[in-house]
């Protein structure tokens, strides 16, 4: 009796080691390489003829503050690229759902980072914007999932209190389209820049 439980054990032991080190799938970009760590991307809808890659956007005619949002379809500009921090040390492939920071490779008018952050819950929509600014705190950490064979951004932060997590999908506020929670999934790419 003893030994069977120790051989139990054992098997059990095994399987766990084998399961906690087994890998995520790595996000992949348009040509099936993997997203590496300080590599440059353009974020583009996975859905052709309804808008450009992600880019800097301003809302209500007020220079400052900005948010992601995306170029319209017609747009002559392809967007902003952007890069990836892995929020876990040592690691260079993003792989699906794993916590990073992102950033736009850009410079800001706003004389404020580019690392994407989410805002606070409006009341008139509902929604929470994704914007930018100085936040390297748990609401500047994405993941990418895979829903359906397609690459969705999400926010989730792994931390004591769990927010409410969101899917990022896009809004549609005076003709610009922003990238917001709390709605529908909105299915995105990435293409090395």
């Amino acid at each position: 009796m003893l030994h069977n439980s120790l051989a139990i054990f054992s098997y059990l032991l095994v399987f766990l080691a084998i399961t906690s080190t087994a890998q995520l799938p790595p996000v992949l970009d348009t040509d099936g390489q993997p997203l590496r760590r300080g590599v440059e991307y353009y974020i583009k809808p996975a859905i052709t003829n309804v808008a450009g890659n992600l880019t800097l956007k301003n809302r209500s005619n007020a220079p400052c503050p900005l948010y992601v949002g995306q170029e319209p379809v017609a747009s002559t500009n392809i967007g902003l690229p952007v890069t990836f921090t892995p929020i876990v040390a040592g690691e260079d492939i993003i792989e699906e759902s794993m916590g990073f920071n992102v950033a736009f490779q850009a410079s800001s008018t706003c004389i404020t980072s580019t690392q994407w952050r989410v805002d606070e819950m409006e009341s008139a929509t509902g929604r929470r914007f994704v914007g930018v600014g100085n936040d390297n705190g748990p609401t500047g950490i994405f993941r990418i999932d895979r829903n359906n064979g397609v690459y969705n951004i999400v926010w989730c932060p792994e931390m004591v209190g769990r927010p409410r997590c969101g899917s990022a999908g896009i809004l549609v506020e005076d003709g610009v389209r922003l990238l917001a929670l709390d709605g529908n999934a909105f299915p995105f790419e990435f293409v090395k820049a």
